[in-house]
């Protein structure tokens, strides 16, 4: 199930990704690749554009921070990060402006992020595969050798989601053009929906600092009455 549910939330990411990219040109997910761009734009005097890919990547930090205190606020709901993510989207698109809803796919890939950390005890991210695939390759060399490995190839779950809603938002993009933001949308509201079947110390496996549960007040015993 853990599994499931991260090549659901990869796809979801690949999807927004490939979207976010046609938009406007620059990643949504791959920080490292526009903080190289900002260094290029800072060593080029580039004002509009140093300006541009630092909201991005401002964008994407509140987005990690808002979905940690959400998962937190509502004790792991993913449902509610996820349906909450969707509404961001689908409000920003409506708007119009091309730089409110490229902040919007920022932050809500950032905040993406939170949903889901680990698989049966392993790290696993689902908006970036680069560290998926590091790991993966560290695995399957260490196997080579003969080495204990357990667990490597899980790796590949989020790649292969990832790559497959690259794959249809760029088809989605060629038919319906910036219309495809709301198949975005759509996919993330779809599988916090469905994550409500997912027991929810399941769901609660895959946060790798876990909610902290709800305190009930303990009642102090009355003063005895005087003699």
């Amino acid at each position: 199930m853990g599994l499931l549910f991260a090549a659901a939330l990869s796809f979801t990411a690949g999807l927004t990704d490939v979207v976010g990219f046609l938009l406007a040109g620059d990643f949504v997910s791959f920080m490292s690749g526009n903080t190289t761009r900002l260094a290029i734009s800072i060593s080029e005097g580039d004002e509009a554009r140093i300006l541009h890919l630092a909201e991005v990547i401002a964008g994407f930090v509140v987005g990690n921070a808002a979905g940690v205190l959400l998962m937190r606020w509502t004790r792991g709901s993913h449902a509610a990060l996820l349906v909450g993510l969707a509404a961001v989207m689908t409000g920003a698109t409506l708007t119009g402006e091309a730089t409110l809803t490229v902040l919007a796919l920022v932050f809500s890939m950032g905040a993406l992020n939170v949903a889901l950390e680990e698989v049966a005890g392993h790290s696993v991210g689902v908006t970036y595969v680069t560290g998926a695939l590091s790991r993966f390759g560290r695995g399957l060399g260490r196997t080579m050798l003969g080495e204990a490995a357990t667990g490597w190839w899980i790796q590949v779950v989020p790649w292969l989601g990832m790559i497959s809603g690259a794959l249809a938002g760029a088809f989605l993009w060629r038919e319906i053009d910036r219309t495809a933001i709301f198949a975005a949308a759509f996919a993330a509201a779809l599988i916090g929906l469905a994550s409500l079947a997912i027991p929810r110390r399941w769901r609660l496996g895959y946060l790798m600092r876990k909610p902290a549960p709800r305190r009930v007040p303990v009642a102090r015993p009355r003063d005895a009455a005087p003699a």
